[in-house]
């Protein structure tokens, strides 16, 4: 049997080093100065040649959260453009901000949503675009950028799944407006739970600051601003203003501590992430799998398996092959396909076909992924496509 779980934590023993070092030396544990150092040293690797704010919070969907609630705040109720193929949250994010989401079909060499199409559907009533950097691939285009940038719409860039990637040579998460990471347990660094907010935005950096902290105007982080709030309205305490319906996403000195230390291998984790990618598909048979996307940019968080062709008998074949040789896979990417089909979107918008995005449903029936990580060891790779290619 092959035995390739799906994932494989990256926290290893100079992690936990210093961590136990950080906790005999301190006794400040809750959000302070090392999640200070963390964001700083976060801006400095995804954004070196411009300044950018972050902003540390207790997990991707919690950025993905208080970015829509953030939107919502400061450009009004309306419509975001969003993918079928991502994560949940994405889309449960804009439903808990009070906008609607407005599905764009994916292309299929990103599967990330069509530059095309949601040019199509941008309207006077669109407030956000957010698109997903689907499992390390870059989905951003020069025209998307250029045209959220001439008609000021905020571009959201979920870059959970893919650190690293690249698009004309900048990292993503620092071409768009607001930019959103997840540090979860096995993406391409991990502070166990957590996640990042990017902008450059100083608004909406100051506004973000209140939501992670309950809405308060004191964690602004705006000297000028407080004042000017705090004089408007004084029949409250000072102490205890609170600007927006915020939420409590503050993560911790521990996370942070971990963070840090794991920065300082991300670059190396992912090339070695690229390289097993490059095998992967040097190897797979190209007449059998989908193998024509976009690799430029590419810092891979999994092996993404898609049949050129329709055929559900072969798909069943693929599937019970890898469960016998204890492969873990997922079925329809991320997310588990198109999230039209999930309930939470269909109790709300009843009038959805999810027949409509044939891309999104094709991957939904027709594709799935492996784990990749920096350990998976090339053997293992070669062994998976003489498996895959054989079926």
């Amino acid at each position: 049997m092959l035995n390739i779980p799906l994932m494989q934590g990256n926290i290893e023993k100079k992690d936990i080093e210093e961590l136990v070092t950080f906790l005999q030396t301190t006794d400040r544990f809750t959000n302070g100065p090392k999640v200070r150092e963390f964001e700083k040293a976060w801006s400095n690797w995804l954004s070196p040649s411009e300044p950018m704010y972050s902003l540390f919070v207790n997990s991707g969907a919690s950025a993905n959260f208080m970015t829509l609630a953030a939107v919502r705040e400061l450009y009004g109720e309306g419509e975001v453009l969003v993918s079928p193929i991502g994560w949940s949250s994405d889309i449960s994010s804009i439903f808990a901000a009070g906008l609607t989401p407005v599905f764009v079909d994916i292309n299929r060499h990103t599967l990330a949503m069509d530059t095309e199409q949601a040019l199509s559907k941008i309207t006077d009533r669109t407030r956000a675009v957010l698109l997903t950097h689907v499992l390390g691939y870059n989905g951003l285009t020069p025209e998307l950028v250029k045209v959220c940038r001439e008609k000021e719409i905020p571009l959201i860039e979920d870059v959970c799944e893919s650190h690293g990637a690249l698009f004309q040579n900048q990292k993503c998460g620092s071409i768009g407006t607001i930019s959103n990471f997840s540090f979860y347990y096995a993406h391409h660094m991990s502070t166990i739970e957590g996640g990042m907010i990017c902008t450059k935005d100083e608004r909406l950096y100051r506004t973000l600051r209140m939501y992670r902290s309950h809405g308060m105007l004191r964690e602004c982080d705006d000297a000028v601003y407080q004042k000017e709030m705090t004089e408007h309205f004084p029949e409250l305490h000072a102490e205890f203003i609170f600007m927006v319906p915020g939420y409590n996403m503050r993560s911790t000195e521990l996370n942070a501590v971990i963070g840090l230390s794991q920065l300082k291998r991300l670059d190396r984790n992912i090339q070695r992430r690229r390289e097993n990618y490059h095998l992967f598909m040097e190897l797979l048979d190209q007449d059998k799998f989908y193998t024509d996307f976009s690799n430029e940019g590419n810092s891979n968080y999994a092996f993404v398996i898609v049949l050129r062709q329709a055929d559900p008998a072969l798909f069943r074949r693929l599937t019970d092959r890898l469960t016998a040789e204890g492969v873990e896979f997922r079925r329809g990417t991320a997310g588990g396909g198109n999230l039209i089909r999930q309930p939470f979107v269909s109790k709300r918008m009843a009038g959805l076909c999810a027949a409509d995005y044939p891309n999104a449903e094709y991957i939904h029936k027709f594709g799935l992924y492996t784990g990749n990580y920096p350990g998976l060891e090339p053997e293992k790779i070669r062994a998976l496509c003489e498996l895959l290619n054989t079926v």
